[in-house]
């Protein structure tokens, strides 16, 4: 875990604030998942939205 923050925090350093934000957002919605047992739905809206991006191409 250690490493983790270690490497979240050296690429905080570097990104854009606005994407560091975004995965800010992002790591504490997974929690919260993860907290509501619930990170399978992670992966159903991921699937999801592939299937929508393919119905939508040419």
């Amino acid at each position: 875990m250690d490493a983790l923050i270690e490497k979240l925090t050296e690429k905080f350093r570097h990104w854009n604030p606005d994407i560091a934000q975004k995965v800010r957002q992002h790591i504490e919605e997974i929690i919260d998942l993860a907290d509501q047992d619930l990170l399978d739905l992670i992966r159903l809206r991921t699937i999801e939205q592939e299937v929508l991006d393919l119905l939508d191409e040419p």
